[in-house]
């Protein structure tokens, strides 16, 4: 496994920069996310010239790209903002050849207009389940037509809060195009620590051989909310050991965290990684 990083936590006036700061820190792995050239995350239309200069960059750095973010809320109860989505989602997929990667990361949605990651009571409606379904099909008609991966996290603030939802969705399609982002600490409720381990157990029973990235995000008991990796109560040497065990060998990619804690947490979460194997 190799530990790299989200490129937006580093802002720069062009790309190049983006990704010799990334290297700076001694990664060689980054989630792309098409801000850091100065466009949305999901383009309605797509600069080109911006993008080949991005694939000559990639190849100047030496940097994989291990996934390019492609979220949108999918059930957004304003069905404009899907399409608006959609058409970005199939912008991505044509660009992905500049980078290098066949990933894209989705957000499975959730009812709240007012941020994607944000808990809605209607989210474990059977409504919401159909209308994400709906959108899955869409998704995975434009993975299989550019030969791209979509990725969807469990996370409990979307529709697909639990493992059991994903494997749910998983096998719904049963289809190569479909892949999970594993991110263990988007599983875990704040007053439910002590259940860490019996959930990432579970997690990775029924997610296991479907991961095709992995995140590193850190969880702090006393605040009860998210921190930069390795300054929380999240256990990465079990999370590291379940990964490793399921035959997960690519991409750790830390997010959560500012420019001003890289350092400190690479430092932290790369040694966790190294004793791991």
């Amino acid at each position: 496994m190799e530990l790299g990083i989200f490129a937006k936590v580093f802002q720069r006036e062009n790309v190049q920069d983006v990704l010799e700061a990334v290297r700076s820190h001694g990664m060689h792995c980054t989630q792309f996310n098409l801000v850091c050239l100065g466009m949305p995350t999901l383009p309605q239309e797509l600069d080109i010239p911006a993008l080949q200069k991005l694939e000559q960059a990639v190849a100047a750095v030496g940097i994989k790209v291990s996934a390019l973010s492609g979220t949108f809320n999918m059930i957004h109860p304003d069905e404009e903002e899907r399409e608006r989505g959609f058409r970005g989602l199939e912008n991505l997929a044509r660009a992905v050849d500049y980078m290098g990667t066949k990933v894209i990361t989705l957000c499975t949605g959730t009812r709240s207009q007012d941020n994607m990651w944000q808990f809605h009571p209607d989210n474990n409606t059977k409504q919401a389940w159909n209308d994400l379904v709906e959108s899955m099909e869409r998704a995975l008609e434009i993975a299989v037509k550019y030969g791209v991966v979509m990725g969807i996290e469990p996370e409990l603030s979307n529709v697909v809060n639990s493992a059991e939802k994903a494997r749910r969705l998983l096998d719904t399609f049963a289809t190569p195009h479909l892949g999970i982002i594993m991110d263990g600490a988007n599983l875990i409720a704040p007053d439910r620590m002590g259940e860490m381990h019996a959930t990432l157990d579970e997690a990775f029973t029924l997610l296991g051989k479907d991961i095709i990235l992995a995140h590193a995000k850190d969880l702090s008991l006393t605040a009860q909310v998210f921190v930069a990796p390795g300054r929380g109560d999240f256990d990465f040497p079990y999370y590291f050991s379940l990964l490793r065990s399921h035959g997960y060998s690519g991409s750790v990619i830390m997010h959560g965290l500012s420019e001003a804690e890289v350092p400190e947490s690479y430092a932290a979460i790369s040694t966790l990684l190294e004793k791991e194997g």
